[in-house]
């Protein structure tokens, strides 16, 4: 018998200043039983961080990730169904992110954990030619301090500024610093 999902609410009000974005989200968010509650707040950050401005371009939205080989965690489509952005949490291989980037305009990764650097150091010179590829990552013990947000129903307000990431959760608040991995800054 399989196992189901978890299903997660989420409430975001998001104020990213660097990007004059703001607005109110409800999401609803699928625990994957193989998933961490980890990996699934990086995956709600990652929204929060990349959401578009207005939906003139299509909406960002969760697309099947870990379920699907052929789909990242987010993706956004525009009104011809082409894609917009593809976005991957976690450590993708080398085929699979230039697989994204043929099939997107701009693909970006969001790594996490005390292995992200290893991962980097052994793909990032195979990565250079992908020019619509961006790769940041989050420190292990930011990450960790994220999902000790987890909730099944959430409300967050999340902030960001000068490439600090506030995210105030019901219980307490988090500050992330994403650092900018590819292309370097």
């Amino acid at each position: 018998m399989a196992l189901k999902s978890t299903i997660y609410k989420a409430n975001l009000q998001i104020a990213d200043m660097d990007r004059q974005v703001y607005g109110d989200h409800a999401l609803t968010l699928a625990l994957h039983p193989s998933e961490t509650e980890e990996r699934l707040l990086v995956r709600l950050l990652a929204f929060a961080l990349k959401v578009p401005a207005d939906d003139l371009h299509g909406t960002l939205q969760f697309a099947r990730g870990l379920s699907d080989a052929d789909e990242p965690d987010l993706w956004q489509k525009d009104l011809t169904e082409q894609l917009v952005q593809w976005i991957e949490v976690g450590q993708p291989d080398e085929r699979r992110l230039a697989k994204a980037c043929a099939k997107a305009e701009r693909v970006t990764i969001y790594c996490y954990s005390a292995a992200a650097g290893i991962w980097w150091s052994g793909i990032e010179t195979r990565v250079t030619r992908l020019r619509n590829l961006e790769v940041w990552r989050l420190p292990a013990e930011q990450s960790q301090a994220l999902a000790a947000l987890a909730q099944r129903s959430m409300q967050w307000q999340v902030t960001v500024q000068d490439g600090h990431v506030w995210v105030n959760g019901d219980q307490h608040s988090v500050e992330l610093v994403p650092q900018r991995l590819w292309p370097a800054a």
